[in-house]
């Protein structure tokens, strides 16, 4: 808990400089809006992945289908390829009062495999979100706001209840998931708090994070980094790339002219504080032998590697 109120602290301080002012936005036809174009790098190397013992943490087996092979998870902050270009960053517009309409619907997160996916996404206050368990073992889903000088609240913290669209079975060999009943859940932001993280009770290493918006002018980054914004009204702007793990507001400002398309290309500064106190500890304080049963852990999904 001590490390995500630390996140919790860094990723506040990524929108404290630029809070939104103005009215509330309006929908007009845009009829010669332009387009943003770009990519989002990491600058130096990401850091290493929090770790976590699978044998601390309920359901050792089947979340250990996603694990090193001996015994560790891995929560990597940045997904990055060879060229460190940086998969969903959330990239958004500043100061827009009027354009296209704004038809946000409240986004939806599975709890899969031991992971709340995606990683990343985008609310609006006032709106909500739901959370679908699609695994055959129960989850808590913890969720807060934050900022710099405010602080952390808690919005919410309800159980998702084992899925009983699944026999269990021989859960560690084999699982087809299938979606539970849906838990949503509504809230609104304080004046001042625009980061929303939701983890897992349960599965510490389950997070996963939004920025409030207020405005349909944003994407999220691919694999290659790249991103696309169209239909803006013609204007000066505030344009922000925004990950949770990245403290400093990364904002330039940018003027879109009509039928143009523009590009602004960022660069995000890898952390270079040391970022968890979550490492893969040899040998581990605790082995299956704590739990007085045979476990067997098996990355038999992905075989994550430090």
């Amino acid at each position: 808990m001590a490390q995500l109120i630390f996140s919790l602290f860094l990723a506040g301080m990524t929108v404290l400089s630029f809070p939104f002012v103005g009215q509330a936005y309006q929908v007009m036809d845009v009829v010669n809006g332009g387009t943003i174009v770009g990519t989002v790098t990491l600058q130096g190397p990401p850091p290493p992945p929090k770790a976590y013992n699978l044998i601390t943490f309920p359901d050792p087996e089947y979340c250990g289908r996603i694990s090193t092979g001996n015994g560790w998870r891995l929560l990597r902050d940045f997904a990055v390829n060879e060229r460190h270009q940086v998969k969903d960053v959330v990239v958004f517009l500043h100061d827009v009062s009027a354009g296209k309409p704004f038809s946000l619907s409240i986004p939806r997160v599975e709890a899969r495999d031991c992971q709340f996916l995606p990683f990343t996404t985008v609310v609006r206050s006032g709106h909500g979100i739901e959370v679908v368990n699609m695994d055959p073992v129960m989850h808590d889903v913890q969720a807060y706001e934050t900022s710099l000088l405010q602080g952390t609240r808690v919005l919410f913290n309800s159980p998702l209840p084992f899925n009983h669209e699944h026999k269990r079975g021989d859960l560690h060999a084999t699982h087809n998931h299938a979606p539970g009943d849906s838990l949503v859940r509504q809230f609104k932001l304080s004046k001042g708090r625009k980061t929303f993280v939701m983890q897992c009770g349960f599965h510490a290493y389950m997070e996963s994070w939004a920025i409030a918006v207020e405005n349909p002018y944003y994407a999220f980054t691919d694999t290659q980094g790249r991103f696309v914004i169209q239909d803006i009204p013609p204007g000066t702007y505030r344009i922000q790339a925004w990950h949770p793990s990245v403290k400093e507001a990364i904002v330039k400002t940018v003027v879109v002219k009509p039928h143009t398309v523009m590009s602004i290309d960022f660069e995000l500064p890898s952390p270079t504080r040391r970022q968890t106190a979550y490492t893969i500890r040899t040998p581990p304080r605790f082995t299956a032998a704590a739990l007085g049963r045979p476990v067997t852990i098996e990355p038999l999904v992905e075989r994550q590697h430090p």
